[in-house]
């Protein structure tokens, strides 16, 4: 009898510890499961306390699904959006075709006359630049520099033109002062400057393009400016074309450098005027 007894007491010690087992195991599994997924949970916990899982639920609504998003109409724009595009002043189209010109005739010049595309743009913006000030055309300021030196800035002629623009720093010294003296004939932001203040100085006196040329180049007391004059013009109708994004050759021989005279007038800077000479 006590043998049946200790078989039963250890027959329900087992189930009990079978059952304690699974029991076990099924709450970490339906706490696994809740834990994954956050809508079970929130189910069981209407089941068991409807009235306290209520607040729960509306303080942390459940996430659209991406059907209903794909479906839902587009956000409005913000009115900085919806808002036209500011229209360009005058100035501001007439700056950015200034760069768009600039840009065609710093490639052509740079391939025509061999040289860095980086010093070619230095050259033009500071042309670009000066004729904003001087009030002259900066394709003609262009025009006479590659003519008179093949942009090349350290060019020298045998009586003494200096410079881009080969300008006569002995004879227009006066210009030079508040630059550093005769010194920065050579430097080619003060030489551009000088040179277009005298190029345009010799048209308002002369009447012409051409006869501020023929001027310029030294040959005002002579019949003719041996072809001078139209060298330079030549160059000025490419420069023009260029600027309009025409595909102008850069094959052809540049002109020579032209040696410059001295100028028939006195060393004395005449006035230089002050009317422009824009839209030449």
């Amino acid at each position: 009898m006590w043998f049946s007894v200790s078989k039963t007491a250890r027959g329900l010690a087992t189930t009990a510890q079978h059952t304690l087992t699974v029991l076990g195991l099924s709450a970490v599994t339906v706490a696994a499961v809740l834990y994954v997924r956050p809508d079970v949970a929130q189910k069981v916990s209407l089941l068991i306390a409807p009235n306290q899982a209520a607040p729960l639920a509306a303080a942390a609504p459940a996430a659209p699904q991406l059907s209903a998003l794909m479906e839902a109409p587009a956000t409005a724009p913000s009115a900085a959006v919806e808002a036209a595009p500011v229209p360009l002043t005058a100035e501001e189209k007439a700056l950015m075709g200034n760069q768009k010109q600039q840009q065609f005739v710093t490639s052509w010049l740079s391939k025509r006359y061999r040289v860095a595309g980086d010093a070619a743009n230095m050259l033009v913006s500071t042309a670009y630049m000066t004729a904003k000030d001087v009030k002259i055309d900066p394709l003609l300021i262009l025009a006479v520099m590659a003519i008179e030196s093949g942009l090349n800035p350290f060019a020298e002629s045998p009586v003494g033109a200096q410079g881009l623009m080969q300008v006569m720093s002995k004879v227009h010294h006066a210009k030079f002062q508040h630059m550093g003296g005769v010194q920065a004939a050579l430097n080619p932001v003060a030489n551009i400057r000088v040179g277009a203040l005298i190029l345009k100085d010799y048209v308002n006196r002369g009447g012409s393009i051409e006869a501020g040329l023929k001027t310029y180049v030294g040959a005002a007391a002579f019949e003719n400016d041996a072809g001078y004059g139209s060298r330079v013009l030549a160059e000025y109708r490419k420069l023009k074309q260029v600027a309009t994004g025409k595909n102008v050759p850069t094959f052809t021989t540049p002109a020579p450098v032209v040696v410059k005279s001295a100028p028939a007038e006195p060393k004395i800077d005449a006035p230089v005027a002050h009317e422009g000479i824009a839209g030449l």
